[in-house]
């Protein structure tokens, strides 16, 4: 029987949560993250928690799945808005619900929180496999579109 963990991750954690980023980075974007800046934002997060909030799914003990939450205040709600960022699911370990749990804890800890409003995430148009396990756990694309500008990107 397998044996599933879902938690706060730890700042001894990091290695494995910056591996998870790049890997991420280049299979969804196809983009090579600088390993030195990603480690530094990972590590800014654990010293930092107004930056973020990492989690982490545990399987047998071994971490299979990370995500990130960073926090927008909503005048309009009058509370916090957690976004849901850096998603990766060890490959191997997709289509088992592992992520589907990591969002359950996260949405539950949001609910006993009386200042959160809700849960947002952003998503890649071409990542429809990643857009049905959204829809498929409650959550819903109808509102918002996402723009950005970056520096150094283009323009």
């Amino acid at each position: 029987m397998t044996s599933q963990i879902f938690r706060d991750a730890n700042a001894n954690e990091a290695t494995a949560i910056v591996e998870f980023q790049l890997a991420m980075a280049m299979e969804t974007e196809g983009m090579r993250l600088d390993r030195a800046v990603c480690s530094a934002g990972v590590a800014a997060v654990f010293a930092d928690p107004t930056k973020g909030r990492y989690f982490v799914a545990e399987l047998d003990g071994q971490i299979v799945a990370s995500l990130m939450i960073t926090f927008e205040w909503s005048d309009w709600r009058n509370g916090n808005v957690w976004w849901i960022q850096s998603v990766y699911v060890v490959p191997e370990n997709r289509g088992g619900g592992i992520f589907g749990g990591l969002y359950r804890h996260v949405q539950e800890l949001a609910r006993q929180d009386s200042s959160v409003r809700g849960l947002r995430l952003y998503v890649d148009k071409r990542n429809a496999r990643a857009q049905k396990v959204y829809t498929r756990l409650g959550m819903n694309g109808d509102h918002y579109q996402v723009f950005e500008w970056m520096k150094g990107e283009g323009s």
